[in-house]
């Protein structure tokens, strides 16, 4: 079975109530595969990075915005 991967409900997830419009989930992913290029701007997924599905960014997520799938 394949690994889960992180989704970013797009419709939950608001930077602006982050402190400083910084993604607390993107800052937990050790890996990179969830960043967040600028300030106040929606966390992406990226591709060429191997998630490892430990689900850290989900628990750092205050508003529940990350999910596993």
């Amino acid at each position: 079975m394949p690994k889960k991967m992180p989704a970013v409900d797009y419709a939950r997830c608001d930077p602006g109530q982050c402190d400083k419009g910084i993604c607390q989930a993107a800052l937990e992913c050790e890996f990179g595969s969830l960043v967040q290029e600028n300030p106040y701007e929606t966390p992406e997924i990226n591709p060429a990075k191997w998630c490892h599905s430990c689900a850290k960014c989900v628990k750092a997520c205050p508003l529940e915005a990350i999910r596993m799938m």
